[in-house]
């Protein structure tokens, strides 16, 4: 986000574009994306034999994907709204098809390290579709639209699990990254020959030393909190990586509204409907991401334990991916919503929705209906919160900084997944039972990670009453060349 006014681009470099087509192939795009984030899970326990590796090493291949999308959101964002949203996204496309090329070659752990790194490269999929939305289809179109969008994130994620978790079953591994290339390509054709290029573009120069600054803090941040388990929350490792974000975050923020054109503008961010979107984020990715953690394990643990069901990874995939199809029926239920009362409102309510589906896990969790149900409570919740999220961002920022301030959006998301699955890792790993020799999850601890869910629900809907009430969300206009992006509309 910068102040250098937008421009539009050169002329006939887009064709009219086709709402119905465009929704189309930006939803299957960011359900692509999603498809490669799940696709290596039903693998995970597997690939220190597949790669002939260490545990803790084959786990830099989930890891890695993590940091490069952290870093990579963020920077893809202000460069779609400085050289083409459209462009960085097929960009994004190329590089997780490049990715799982090599992935689906890899038989050692660098270069599946390398292939995940480049897959997470392509994780600003879903802002950048959201922000061409923005610039390309009608107002009225609009809030469903990116609810549509947004919601891509669940349903790639529900249903890809049952999918990877089949090829993995019936076909060699490397199936899954070769899948996950063939739909991407697809992907790729199809925003080509039918989405068409933004007219609205900031241009000036790219903060690279924004970039850097931010990527040496979130990946120390990110790199603490995802293999603090593994290495000891107390070693010196882990409080160096913590004590290096605290120094370099905080320098970067001076750095950055100090520059004329930052990576990302903190005066925009700061405004009190970007700032508390921001927080409810973290706190919901958060809540979103606590079921994702428990449920697999309950479906899992063997029968003995009296609250394990023992089930097989495809059944964990059926199980969960109707919450997926959940959060996509929701879509047109939230954008409604925004139109008649605002997305504050459908961001609370979204927020009650996901405590209460917490709650009915707390004491529903024995049978493989009541997970279902629990589950699709979860999803519609989130639904309604992840539609809300881009019309709020988009009501407070002006058409040149849709982008990078979706992006940013993003990946406070990410931040707030991270945070879940470190904070439910130290709590099923102290709250334990013993069978058979080995330390398990006990039931308390299950319950004691869905209540917290339920807890940042809680703290997502108290964050979301600080937002200001709005009837609708009016997308800012785009400033023109007499009226700089700083002035943002909301």
């Amino acid at each position: 986000m910068s102040d250098a006014p937008a421009r539009p681009a050169e002329a006939g470099s887009s064709a009219p574009p086709r709402p119905g087509a465009v929704v189309a192939v930006l939803a299957l795009a960011g359900i692509t994306v999603s498809l490669m984030q799940t696709l290596v899970i039903p693998i995970v326990p597997e690939l220190p034999g597949y790669l002939h590796a260490a545990p803790s090493d084959a786990a830099w291949a989930v890891t890695a994907t993590l940091l490069a999308a952290a870093v990579a959101t963020p920077v893809a964002g202000r460069l779609g709204d400085m050289l083409g949203k459209r462009r960085l996204l097929l960009v994004s496309l190329v590089l997780l098809v490049a990715g799982s090329v090599v992935c689906a070659f890899s038989d050692r752990l660098v270069p599946m390290i390398a292939g995940r790194t480049l897959q997470g490269l392509a994780a600003a999929v879903v802002p950048l579709g959201i922000s061409i939305m923005r610039d390309e289809l009608p107002p009225q179109k609009l809030a469903g639209s990116t609810a549509l969008m947004s919601a891509s994130l669940g349903v790639g994620g529900a249903l890809g699990l049952p999918a990877a978790a089949f090829i993995a079953d019936h076909f060699d591994w490397h199936v899954l990254f070769w899948t996950s290339a063939t739909v991407g390509v697809v992907a790729f054709a199809l925003v080509l020959g039918l989405v068409p290029e933004s007219g609205v573009r900031t241009g000036g120069r790219f903060d690279l030393l924004g970039a850097l600054g931010m990527a040496l803090g979130l990946v120390s941040l990110l790199l603490a909190v995802s293999k603090g388990a593994d290495w000891g929350w107390g070693s010196g490792t882990t409080l160096g990586l913590f004590a290096l974000a605290a120094v370099v975050l905080p320098a970067w923020g001076w750095f950055e509204l100090r520059t004329a054109q930052p990576l990302v503008d903190l005066r925009t961010t700061a405004r009190r409907q970007v700032l508390f979107t921001n927080l409810a984020s973290i706190a919901f990715g958060f809540s979103m991401f606590a079921m994702s953690l428990v449920m697999p394990q309950l479906l899992q643990l063997p029968a003995q334990t009296g609250y394990g069901l023992g089930r097989s990874m495809l059944t964990v995939g059926l199980v969960m991916a109707p919450q997926g199809l959940v959060m996509m029926a929701m879509a047109p239920v939230s954008a409604m919503i925004t139109k008649s009362r605002g997305p504050k409102t459908t961001l609370m309510t979204g927020a009650v929705i996901v405590a209460v589906g917490y709650g009915l896990g707390i004491a529903l969790m024995s049978e493989l209906w009541q997970l279902v149900v629990v589950s699709c409570v979860i999803g519609a919740g989130v639904g309604f919160a992840y539609g809300a999220m881009p019309a709020l961002i988009m009501d407070a920022v002006p058409a040149s900084e849709t982008a990078a301030a979706n992006s940013l959006n993003t990946l406070m998301r990410s931040i707030g997944t991270s945070v879940a699955s470190a904070v439910a890792g130290v709590i099923l790993a102290q709250l334990t039972i013993s069978l058979g020799g080995h330390a398990l999850p006990s039931e308390d601890g299950f319950k004691v990670v869905m209540a917290i869910g339920a807890g940042a629900a809680a703290l997502a809907f108290v964050l979301a009453a600080f937002l200001p009430r709005h009837r609708s969300a009016t997308p800012a206009p785009a400033p023109t060349a007499e009226e700089p992006s700083a002035e943002a509309v909301g």
